[in-house]
């Protein structure tokens, strides 16, 4: 482990009003070595560690010139605020960042008063900001008053509908708020589409190149045509950057952009901006992900997300793989099914590396399709590719998924359009915890008429079900897989053909029968080995679909079994609620079967391991084996939720 930094003046800091003391130079000192504490922090728990080195002199400026908690600085998404997170209090904690009990990885609202708002999607701060800056307007009270509102968003995160939806409501209402445009050119994959190519030019046009220019040799120029006022400062401020009519003709005032690493141009104008607002103002600030640590800056990613690393080299500390992941082979399984079929494209929102379709956009770039962090318009183009004869997998995590919901049903559902929907992240993912975990797919998909709702229990499985979903065309498929490794089984060449909802017996027992949709699958497993040595031995089955449920392998374990367990990676209302459902249909508990559905809890879980996770869900093989034997009535091992 690398030495700790040396923090003379962040050791003076315990909360922002701390900084107010500072000399401008000072502060400068004082970004440095909190750039050093965050690489050092992010080095022993791993996390989110580009995002927060580009903002670190944002954040001291920001702290300083406002007045937090008063004033509501609003993160976006929240990758960028482990270095508010140093200097508002928690800096003792910052090294149990995204571990069980420890400081969660974004802003939360339980955490901090510093922290307004909780974040973990992106493109909400400004629609958040601007509900700040109306209850204060509006007389509100809320946790240290209400004063301006700051919205911090990503060139990235500016991508998504939504943002847009917030500046032209805010332009409207015409609130005294505060958008910091943090350009970077860099969200965690490379930023697409028009909105991108439009900061490029304005970043490279000659009027911003002239400003950093001048600021950097006459900053203390600048308050004076703000202080003027009148027309002086309007033209100064369009003569900023070519373009920035873009948002004035949302109705902001528009300045920049400038150096969001120059701490000598960040102070005073965001002094000036805090004493001359009357407005929607946005600032265009242009950073470096990763600044200041070159492993993070030489990334692909520039360090979005990493493993524990040691700090003098960057190599990250990580586990051998014994498994391909799920992502992996979701993203060869289809590269190997588009080869077959020229009908086959990709469709992702910003996250290409995290849904395996780098792989495929490197093999097959114009079918390949990155529509920026924008779930809604990803869906509906999918549905009309699929009415233009083309066959679309639309690849998001389930959690990113839940905000494109309506296009789902709308677009995609009610006109029965194939679009294949390859659901990432299914299940607790661990340290992103709550706002990431993908709980809640199987309910919201399966209740859509005309859906075809899979799961796979393994590496394997998935493969089949890539090679399903592209021969399927009568209508909407989904299949949905974790996050991490498989469990080690034999990937075979190809994938096959499932008959659409036919689930499969993996284990021929008595007595009881464990009916999984999933990965838990191996949990059962496991779970049945232990039960064998006290006498009793599970059937065990994968059901592979949701929906259509496989109606004769349901019926067939209820005829055969006392009890009937179904276990899912999700919440109540998915899979276990269609077998209930079905079962009560045909009468089959007044025949005495002893039915119970093991679901995730009624609980947002925090972050955690994996493992940690499930055990507070009580669904790994010991709370399944504790749920056989309390069914069967023999005495309970004492589980926590049996």
């Amino acid at each position: 482990m690398s030495a700790r930094p040396q923090t003379p003046l962040l050791d003076q800091v315990t909360h922002p009003e701390d900084l107010k003391r500072f000399s401008d130079s000072e502060l400068t000192a004082l970004a440095h070595e909190l750039r050093a504490e965050t690489i050092s922090a992010v080095s022993e728990t791993g996390g989110h560690l580009g995002a927060g080195l580009g903002v670190v002199e944002l954040t001291v400026a920001l702290h300083s010139v406002f007045e937090t908690p008063r004033d509501k600085i609003i993160w976006d998404v929240g990758h960028q605020c482990y270095p508010h997170k140093i200097l508002t209090g928690r800096r003792d904690r910052i090294r149990t960042l995204r571990q069980q009990d420890g400081l969660s990885g974004f802003t939360k609202r339980s955490e901090s008063v510093y922290d307004p708002f909780g974040a973990a999607h992106s493109s909400t701060s400004i629609s958040a900001a601007l509900g700040f800056a109306t209850a204060r307007d509006l007389g509100g009270q809320c946790d240290g008053g209400l004063g301006d509102a700051i919205a911090v968003i990503g060139d990235g995160s500016i991508t998504a509908g939504m943002a847009y939806e917030a500046m032209n409501n805010a332009g409207h209402l015409g609130k005294r708020m505060f958008v910091v445009l943090n350009d970077n050119d860099m969200s965690i994959a490379p930023p697409v589409g028009a909105m991108s190519e439009y900061l490029s030019r304005l970043y490279a046009g000659e009027p911003f190149q002239e400003f950093k220019s001048a600021a950097k040799g006459a900053v203390s120029l600048l308050p004076e045509p703000f202080r003027e006022g009148a027309k002086r400062a309007k033209d100064m401020l369009k003569g900023m950057a070519v373009g920035g009519t873009l948002f004035e003709q949302l109705g902001f005032s528009y300045v920049g952009p400038i150096d969001g690493h120059d701490m000598g141009q960040l102070l005073p104008l965001l002094r000036t901006l805090r004493q001359r607002a009357t407005g929607p103002v946005m600032l265009h600030v242009i950073t470096k992900k990763g600044k200041g640590y070159a492993p993070a800056e030489a990334a692909r990613d520039k360090g979005h997300a990493t493993a524990k690393f040691d700090v003098v080299t960057g190599k990250q500390f990580k586990a051998p793989s014994n498994a391909p992941s799920y992502t992996s082979v979701f993203g060869e399984a289809l590269v190997q099914e588009a080869a077959e079929d020229s009908r086959i494209c990709a469709v992702t929102a910003a996250m290409p590396d995290g849904t395996g379709l780098n792989l495929f956009a490197e093999r097959y770039p114009s079918r390949c399709f990155d529509v920026a962090i924008a779930e809604q318009h990803g869906v509906t183009f999918s549905a009309a590719l699929a009415a233009g004869g083309m066959k679309p997998f639309c690849a998001m995590y389930s959690t990113f998924l839940q905000r494109g919901y309506d296009q789902v049903v709308h677009d995609v559902a009610i006109q029965r359009l194939p679009v294949r929907f390859a659901i990432d992240r299914a299940g607790l993912v661990g340290a992103d915890g709550a706002t990431h975990a993908g709980s809640f797919d199987v309910a919201f998909m399966a209740n859509l008429p005309g859906m075809v709702v899979m799961a796979a229990a393994d590496e394997a499985e998935l493969k089949h079900m890539v090679a399903t979903a592209a021969a399927h065309d009568e209508g909407p498929i989904a299949f949905r897989y974790p996050r991490g490794e498989g469990v080690g089984v034999d990937v075979p060449e190809r994938g096959e053909i499932l008959e659409i909802g036919k689930g499969r017996m993996v284990q021929e027992g008595s007595r009881v029968a464990l009916l999984c949709f999933g990965t838990r699958l191996e949990e059962a497993k496991k779970a049945a080995e232990a039960l064998s040595a006290k006498g009793i031995t599970p059937t065990i089955a994968d059901a592979r679909f949701a929906k259509p449920l496989d109606k004769a392998l349901i019926l067939e374990l209820a005829a055969n079994h006392e009890a009937l367990i179904t276990i899912e990676e999700g919440a109540v209302g998915g899979f276990g609620s269609h077998v209930a459902q079905l079962l009560a249909e045909e009468g089959v508990f007044d025949e005495g079967l002893k039915y119970r559905s093991m679901v995730l809890p009624d609980i947002f879980i925090d972050q955690a391991s994996p493992k940690t996770m499930y055990d507070i869900a009580a669904m790994n093989a010991e709370h399944i084996e504790a749920k056989v034997l309390d069914v069967l009535g023999v005495a309970s091992l004492g589980s926590k939720r049996a």
